[in-house]
């Protein structure tokens, strides 16, 4: 099946990263050229700067991922759930595709999208074997041609990137761009929910597994912060960064005692929008704007509270202020939380709504 597609798509979850098949996983994308999107849990699975991968899929996911799903004539869906996020309108999900689902979890398949070829299994035991195999068609002459499909892969990439409009307020897809600069990727991501927890996902480009944290399908707003304190009790030489809400930092903001009576140099990047940011959005794209209990216009002021705590506290209002708060956020061997005062109403795109098809994306 994988010899004879055109449009091949390589769809992996959390699977990969809970079995240690991210290597693997590498290695067959490479030696097929198939492209490859991740889910949400599935970042860090495979390097996210590599010309194969496409970005995340489904509601918040890349132009370019949706589309290739959409258009794809076989989908190898590796350690994944086919949740609803990801397939949108199940009816139009990938109707051109021919689907293989490695999964460990027999109900997991064919459970939410009926699949062609169900392989009950541990990912890194099939993937190492599945190598194994294409390595020996490959030999024989037999390998996906897929030079005219990449081609269209990255002609989506150049049309529809990831963007937003500075203008003259601060954004925050680029304080999640300035954190993955300073740190240079290295750093272990933790996330709230919400419009932090997406922004996350699509602008920092996570290079290794288990090094983006995040509750998934749970949906858990206050998850962030006691993940990054116990990534950092795990990792205490490891720079550790929460990307917060300012709804959801509130949730456990009492656990800062705890990084402070510890000493740990966990760091908390709120962007502070205001709202209940993503709540908010819907609102506004789907109810005409109206804002209902998602206006924090009494929240703290997370400065004092972090100094009330005994932490740091520091603020940036402005783009050029942006850069210097974080590395002096770095340097202190302290728990640090830093107060980005961002656009109230940028919204996360793109977006599917709800019941749509994939390619049914709004740009936001």
């Amino acid at each position: 099946m994988i010899c004879q597609a055109k449009r091949p798509v390589l769809y992996t979850g959390g699977g990969i990263i809970i079995s240690d098949a991210y290597p693997d996983l590498l290695q067959l994308a490479e030696l097929t050229q198939i492209p490859v999107t991740s889910t949400l849990l599935g970042l860090g699975g495979f390097p996210g700067t590599h010309p194969l991968f496409m970005g995340m899929l489904g509601m918040h996911g890349t132009w370019t991922a949706n589309m290739a799903i959409t258009d794809s004539d076989l989908i190898i869906a590796v350690g994944a759930r086919f949740d609803d996020r990801v397939t949108g309108k199940i009816s139009e999900f990938a109707p051109h595709a021919e689907i293989i689902h490695i999964d460990i979890d027999p109900s997991s398949i064919s459970k939410n999208v009926k699949v062609d070829l169900p392989i009950v299994g541990d990912a890194r035991d099939i993937l190492q074997k599945l190598v194994q195999e294409t390595v020996e068609l490959q030999k024989a002459g037999h390998k996906p041609q897929t030079k005219e499909w990449l081609e269209q892969i990255e002609a989506w990439k150049r049309e529809h990137p990831l963007k937003y409009n500075q203008g003259g307020l601060l954004k925050p897809q680029f304080v999640v761009e300035e954190i993955y600069r300073i740190t240079k990727g290295e750093a272990i991501i933790t996330t709230e929910v919400g419009q932090n927890q997406m922004w996350a996902a699509q602008f920092y480009k996570f290079a290794h597994p288990r090094s983006f944290i995040s509750s998934g399908g749970l949906g858990t707003m206050g998850f962030g912060f006691p993940a990054a304190i116990g990534a950092q009790m795990a990792y205490p030489d490891r720079t550790v960064i929460d990307i917060a809400g300012d709804g959801s930092f509130q949730m456990n903001i009492q656990e800062l005692a705890t990084a402070v009576q510890y000493r740990l140099p966990v760091k908390i990047a709120i962007l502070n929008n205001h709202f209940l940011g993503m709540v908010r959005q819907w609102q506004q794209l789907f109810y005409n704007k109206r804002y209902s209990f998602t206006c924090l216009s009494c929240a703290p002021d997370f400065v004092k509270v972090a100094e009330a705590y005994g932490a740091v506290g520091l603020r940036a209002e402005k783009p050029e202020e942006v850069g210097a708060v974080i590395e002096q956020a770095l340097a202190i061997k302290n728990p640090v939380v830093m107060d980005f005062q961002v656009d109230p109403e940028e919204n996360v795109a793109p977006m599917v709504p709800a019941g749509a098809a994939l390619k049914g994306m709004i740009l936001v």
